[in-house]
């Protein structure tokens, strides 16, 4: 299987023209087929979406991301893989984020040269070397206190995101770690345009419903700045 976007320049494309990034893993779907929760969330307009699967081993990713890649194709989303590039290539999957004890970038890339990778990044010096690695884009985070995966670091706030984006223009970057939409207004005037989400959508009992308030949430914190 392939990529539905022909070159990572398109991926780039879209992935600037995104607003919402879900990150859905199985254990936080409230027993939900991960691909119910990636058609409902792509129904209601988020075109990028990463599958995690942190507990569960490369064959139920392979599974998933492979029962998740005609809808993908059908919406037009951006899908990214946690972790494992071997996963990626097969599923035909769009790109790979990428954690600090994962393969390093430069390594992937050199794997997977037309893959979309990013990195999370937890620090100014974590952000400055994804960057001269070849990274196509970062996340910063913890942005806020989050529940959704272990981390060693203290929510790094706001003012990290005013102090990183710079320093790595004009790589695009997303924000993560306890985002929720009342925080969308704070999170847009510090400089953030691209959120990324876990159970605030994979846990809604109306996923498609909930994304779709979220995608107004976002217009209205916009306009608001």
């Amino acid at each position: 299987m392939k990529s539905i976007f022909g070159s990572r320049e398109e991926k780039l494309a879209a992935f600037r023209q995104a607003k919402l990034y879900l990150v859905i893993s199985s254990e936080f779907t409230l027993d939900r087929p991960v691909p119910e929760i990636f058609e409902a969330a792509a129904a209601g307009g988020i075109r990028l979406i990463q599958l995690r699967e942190k507990k569960k081993g490369a064959r139920f990713l392979y599974e998933t991301a492979m029962a998740c890649r005609p809808i993908a194709e059908k919406y037009g989303v951006m899908m990214m893989i946690d972790d494992m590039v071997d996963v990626a290539l097969l599923c035909g999957a769009d790109g790979v984020h990428l954690g600090q004890d994962d393969l390093p970038v430069d390594v992937a890339r050199r794997i997977a040269p037309d893959l979309f990778l990013g990195c999370s990044t937890h620090n100014m010096e974590e952000a400055l070397a994804a960057k001269t690695a070849g990274a196509d884009y970062i996340n910063i985070g913890p942005i806020y206190e989050t529940a959704t995966k272990a981390l060693p670091m203290k929510p790094l706030g706001l003012d990290a995101i005013r102090r990183i984006s710079p320093a790595v223009s004009p790589l695009p970057f997303s924000v993560m770690g306890g985002i929720k939409e009342e925080r969308f207004p704070e999170l847009y005037r510090a400089g953030a345009r691209l959120f990324a989400m876990v159970t605030e959508i994979t846990r809604a009992a109306d996923v498609r419903k909930k994304v779709e308030e979220l995608m107004g949430a976002y217009n209205a914190a916009g306009k608001g700045c």
